[in-house]
């Protein structure tokens, strides 16, 4: 729980550029909070926005939760098999280090296209569960809160990156 509200804090302080530019640095020997922590909080905060935004009624929140958590988890599994194949694919046709014979790299080409194609039906599936939960115009707002929420991330992300090049 308590590096859970420290990467909030952190997110937060990221989201806050005055906030960020006053913040102490972390104390020595601070453990830095790893890429999957940061996603995982954001998608903490996400779901603690999506009530406000979706004006989702308390009976709903339940059930929305719980499936918003399932789309999400299937979003992060897909993208880290993704990016496992695609690491493969990076090493075997490396000029320098590439070892990788045609048939190897075909084989993670199809491996990367059945990827893309499992996680479109599986991101897919999870939609139709977050819809199941809300009624039209709420779905609506949960696309445009989606595409505000990954616009917003990537702020963070851009500002982040523009205060470690600041601290070099």
């Amino acid at each position: 729980m308590k590096t859970w509200v420290a990467g909030l804090v952190v997110l937060v302080g990221i989201a806050a550029p005055a906030a960020a530019a006053q913040a102490p640095a972390p104390p020595p020997g601070a453990r830095p909070i790893a890429a999957g922590e940061v996603q995982q909080l954001f998608e903490g905060w996400t779901l603690m926005q999506a009530q406000d935004a979706l004006q989702l009624s308390d009976e709903q929140y339940g059930r929305f939760v719980t499936r918003l958590k399932a789309l999400q988890g299937a979003r992060r599994r897909h993208q880290i098999a993704r990016n496992k194949i695609l690491a493969d694919l990076r090493q075997l046709t490396n000029p320098q280090r590439g070892s990788g014979d045609e048939a190897t790299i075909a084989e993670r080409v199809k491996a990367l296209r059945d990827e893309d194609e499992r996680s479109a039906a599986d991101i897919r599936q999870a939609y139709d569960a977050v819809d199941e939960t809300l009624d039209t115009r709420q779905q609506a707002r949960f696309r445009l809160f989606e595409e505000r929420m990954e616009q917003r991330k990537l702020e963070l992300l851009m500002r982040a990156r523009q205060n470690a090049r600041r601290k070099q």
